[in-house]
């Protein structure tokens, strides 16, 4: 449909141009003139009934004979029309019967002014006054009766017999008339026809907005998303559908008339005006919301805020995020807590120790940093298995965390090191007092399968900004404090002192130095022979490590030994070293010197090496000597460094390629008679400290003594270090011990001296 305050209208009649347009306006006003005629048709019959009436007064006259007739064709006239209207037709036929009404009453009335009476004056005026005003008939056949009937009242009024005078004024003013009415009704036409568009107008936007209200109003109710509409002051205008079945009922049902009792945090909803007061809208304000279960929801509410009818309101659409906050709160947790424990993990507590100090250093407060290890985990889990380490882990976890406030931070580094982060703990004191608190809960026995186990731990402290205050250096600071803490018996606190740093730089200055003297060949083997005390005669030899510094000369290992608590670079040195003792038998064989067995130390990091005596085999093997030639050094240490079953397959391993095994520096370590029966061990090394007071502390000598009748009953070998004096050479002799090794035969020499010393004549015996 086109535009109805475009259509034009005709600019005499007033009428449409466009004939559909036309027929639909008189179409739809066609009720109304068929009531309009009626009522016309039935005043028309009254009246003029009234006037036949009337006109008996004037019975016997000629004027009686001309006005009942004349009256008779009227009321018969307008009574007939009446009845035509009773049909409902188109406007074609309303008009046809109102101009056949209008011309037979147009003539009968001419017929009936001719009489000259009191109205007949009046008549002539009128009629056609009331053609062109009160009959709708289109503008043309409204111009034609009116014209026409003006001539006929004329016509009779001014019959040829009774000629008047004025006549020419008569009809000067009838075409006044006939001119007024004309733009009488173009102008009426006009203004029905505009207000007519102007109600169509109206009506069409009126259905419209019904439609766009029906629309909004169907959409608002079944779109899939939450939407609520609220006043400004929180007072709720509406829900939809879809937010009724999120909040779990309705509104009415709920008993809530405003949104504040919908928000888990009500003060979220100042904030979400706020943004609204200030950016008019939002798409992403997260907030909680209580639903009717009683549960909280998190959700993300998109809202504008609209002015209707002086009022503000705000709509809301909600997008239940629960879910997806539960989603990104597993991977969150995955990503940044330890699976077995559920503490914060390295990344996490590397973040919140950060922000720890960030905040202390805007606030002025002290940060304390915990570096805990447990040091009996390895010996559970190779006593009672890793269930019971798990178990063990889990439960120091769960205690640690009982033990911190609000605000501190619990998280485990990896395998049995955990870490604190105490910021409610701002003093030195109080820090104090929270580790002695760890040390005696962590020893609290708990019972896994009928065990007891309890824990011991070392723990280093640093304390910002006492110490340090940069995180990578605290953290530094903080295992220097609990590798002093180990190195002072364990299950103990130590807090950081800067000659710890000092120390730690010097072992890490010395370390390079090694390592660069590896390359460089200055690490080298000093044999010190092993003597038959009985006969003099040398049984081998022990490689012992010298570093042939080129500035500071020989060093002995105790000068060096704090270089190689780096597992590494103990390997390193260990591998070196088999490699030149393997070179130098070689040699020696190739001289014609017959040099025994040579033993070689090896560490306890060695053996956390995988494939040890493989690699070892492999490396004598290389150089043409046979294994025979060779033997292995292990203090008691090795049984604590790795799993029974690691080493007991190791050194199978050496046992079965003819490898012998001494175990060296024996009763100073923490092992039992039951590894000298789990382990192949051919010999047993009894440690100097024993030797250097065994002439005058009977308690020295009841241990040599107890380790020399174990040998015997073993059917091991015993060897006796440190032998330096003619007397405890005397003493070791007279208690049946046979091999001895000391500065009282010789000293460590270089693998040149060897071959000398060896053709030398057969040794004193003491």
């Amino acid at each position: 449909m086109s535009d109805t305050s475009t259509q034009p209208l005709s600019a005499i009649g007033g009428e449409f141009i466009n004939p559909e347009r036309e027929a639909s306006f008189q179409s739809e006003r066609l009720p109304e003139k068929f009531r309009h005629l009626r009522l016309l048709f039935l005043l028309s019959a009254f009246l003029n009934t009234l006037f036949l009436v009337s006109d008996w007064r004037f019975e016997g006259t000629s004027h009686f004979y001309i006005a009942v007739p004349a009256r008779l064709v009227v009321i018969a006239i307008a009574l007939g029309c009446y009845f035509a209207t009773q049909r409902v037709a188109g406007f074609r036929y309303a008009e046809r019967v109102m101009l056949t009404w209008e011309w037979i009453n147009a003539l009968a009335v001419g017929f009936l002014v001719s009489s000259h009476s009191d109205l007949a004056l009046f008549v002539v005026i009128m009629l056609p006054s009331i053609y062109y005003l009160v009959v709708p008939t289109s503008f043309r056949w409204s111009v034609a009766s009116g014209v026409g009937c003006s001539l006929i009242m004329l016509v009779g009024y001014m019959s040829p017999e009774d000629l008047r005078s004025n006549l020419i004024g008569l009809i000067l003013a009838m075409v006044m008339l006939n001119v007024a009415l004309i733009l009488v009704v173009a102008r009426s036409n006009r203004l029905r026809r505009l207000e007519w568009l102007a109600l169509l107008a109206e009506r069409r936007a009126k259905e419209q907005l019904a439609e766009s209200r029906t629309m909004f109003e169907t959409l608002f109710r079944t779109v899939p998303l939450p939407l609520v509409v609220v006043k400004v002051d929180g007072s709720i205008v509406n829900f939809n559908n879809a937010a009724v079945a999120f909040f779990g009922a309705s509104r009415e049902v709920l008993g809530i008339q405003s949104i504040l009792e919908i928000y888990a945090n009500p003060e979220d909803r100042d904030a979400y005006l706020e943004v609204l007061r200030r950016e008019g809208r939002t798409s992403d304000f997260e907030t909680t919301m209580r639903v009717a279960d009683g549960s909280i929801r998190n959700v993300l509410l998109a809202g504008t805020r609209l002015e209707l009818g002086g009022s503000s309101y705000i709509i809301s659409a909600l997008v239940d995020i629960t879910e997806r906050k539960a989603a990104e709160e597993r991977v969150w947790r995955a990503a940044s807590h330890d699976p077995l424990t559920d503490l914060p993990n390295r990344a996490l507590f590397q973040s919140r120790f950060e922000q720890a100090l960030a905040e202390a250093e805007h606030k002025g407060h002290a940060v304390s940093l915990l570096l805990i290890d447990l040091d009996d985990f390895k010996s559970i889990n190779d006593a009672l298995g890793h269930d019971a380490g798990d178990t063990f882990l889990q439960e120091m976890a769960r205690r640690l965390r009982g033990l911190v406030r609000i605000g501190d931070t619990v998280a485990r580094l990896g395998g049995d090191e955990f870490v604190v982060i105490l910021e409610s703990q701002t003093t030195h004191e109080n820090t104090v007092s929270f580790v002695k608190q760890v040390i005696d809960e962590l020893q609290r026995p708990f019972v896994y399968k009928g065990e007891n186990i309890s824990g011991r731990a070392s723990i280093g402290i640093a304390i910002y900004p006492d110490h340090d205050t940069k995180p990578s250096d605290l953290l530094k600071d903080a295992d220097l404090a609990l590798y002093s803490a180990k190195a002072q018996g364990r299950n103990r606190a130590v807090v950081y002192a800067p000659e710890m740093r000092d120390r730690m730089e010097r072992r890490d200055t010395l370390a390079r130095e090694i390592q660069e003297a590896v390359a460089q060949n200055q690490i080298v083997p000093y044999y010190q022979p092993k003597v038959n005390l009985i006969t003099g005669e040398t049984i081998g030899f022990e490689a012992l490590a010298r570093w042939v510094h080129p500035t500071q000369g020989l060093m002995t290992p105790t000068l060096f030994a704090t270089a190689f608590e780096d597992a590494e670079l103990s390997i390193l040195v260990g591998e070196h070293m088999i490699r030149r003792v393997a070179e130098d038998i070689r040699n020696w064989h190739a001289k014609g010197v017959a040099c025994g067995r040579v033993a070689v130390n090896l560490s306890t990091a060695q053996f956390n090496w995988v494939g040890l005596a493989k690699r070892f085999l492999e490396i004598i093997r290389r150089a043409g000597v046979e294994p025979r030639h060779l033997e292995i050094e292990i203090t008691e240490t090795v049984f604590l460094g790795r799993s029974s079953l690691h080493v007991a397959t190791v050194l199978q391993q050496f046992h079965d390629s003819g490898v012998r095994i001494a175990l060296d520096d024996f009763g100073t370590g923490y092992a039992s008679l039951i590894h000298l029966k789990q382990f192949p061990v051919d010999d047993i090394k009894i440690d100097q400290s024993f030797i250097k007071d065994v002439e005058h502390n009977t308690e020295s000598a009841a241990i040599v003594n107890a380790v020399l009748d174990l040998g015997r009953s073993l059917e091991m070998e015993v060897i006796a270090e440190g032998v330096e004096t003619e007397g405890q050479a005397r003493f070791l002799r007279d208690r049946g011990c046979i091999y001895v090794q000391g500065n009282l035969y010789a000293h460590p020499m270089p693998a040149s001296e060897v071959g000398a010393f060896l053709a030398r004549d057969k040794r004193r015996i003491a």
